[in-house]
């Protein structure tokens, strides 16, 4: 592998043919050393079934990381561990208490994050559990220079998991990839999120999932081709951005 990539595993928004589309996200993030998968779908045999499509193993996989409790985040999790079970998931602390207890046989090892960044492999690190309804943890990324921060919906708001992602890193990161959960919010809401996107320092943008279409459109104007379709199937070279500067 010549550089880190990132492939839309399961997503509501289309992307490339041959592959299923339903409600949620879920994004393959492949590393020097470590595979994360980010979120798990909806459904455990449309992940599963998508990924064959792909020619993704899911026994490649040595990190799962949940980033918050909805089903449209976590529905695939037990097709995933059935297919390979020695895998370490991540979760935070306002995931079920039973769901934690149960997991603990069901994989590898479990990491249960609380309120505070911690790294999980290298280069990869949780943002720790941010104040929302619910509860969520965003992954950031920061292999071979390049930076990223990714949510699953953004319930804290993407400038929040972006502003937590930062002293990890030492600047932004260059990307903000997911769900952004802007689909309800009006225009001005909008606008307030694509500019502290924008002004706290991020580079490129991958908008997908909840989103919503006025808030993708609103990032494509602001951010023009550093704004990059989601959609199942999409595969982004996290070099794409390129270096800081250019």
């Amino acid at each position: 592998m010549t550089s880190p990539h990132l492939t839309i595993l399961f997503d509501n928004e289309p992307g490339l043919p041959g592959l299923t589309t339903l409600w949620g996200f879920a994004a393959l993030i492949r590393l020097e050393g470590c595979t994360v998968l980010f979120d798990t779908g909806s459904n455990g045999r449309v992940l599963l079934r998508n990924m064959a499509t792909l020619g993704l193993a899911p026994e490649t996989v040595d990190l799962v990381f949940l980033s918050h409790p909805h089903w449209d985040h976590m529905g695939g999790l037990d097709s995933l561990l059935e297919r390979n079970p020695e895998v370490t998931v991540v979760l935070h602390e306002g995931f079920s208490k039973h769901l934690i207890h149960d997991l603990r046989t069901l994989c590898r090892e479990l990491l249960v994050v609380g309120p505070d960044p911690c790294q999980l492999a290298p280069g990869v690190f949780s943002t720790g559990l941010l104040e929302s309804q619910p509860a969520e943890q965003g992954l950031v990324i920061d292999a071979d220079g390049i930076t990223a921060a990714i949510s699953g919906c953004a319930h804290p708001g993407m400038e929040h998991i972006v502003e937590r992602a930062t002293p990890l890193l030492g600047r932004a990161p260059d990307w903000a990839i997911g769900g952004f959960h802007l689909m309800y919010a009006d225009a001005a809401a909008i606008d307030r999120s694509v500019r502290a996107v924008r002004d706290l320092g991020i580079r490129c943008v991958v908008p997908t999932h909840c989103t919503g279409e006025a808030a993708r459109a609103a990032f494509m104007t602001a951010f023009g081709e550093r704004c990059f379709a989601g959609g199942v199937g999409r595969a982004i070279r996290l070099d794409a951005c390129g270096h800081r500067g250019a």
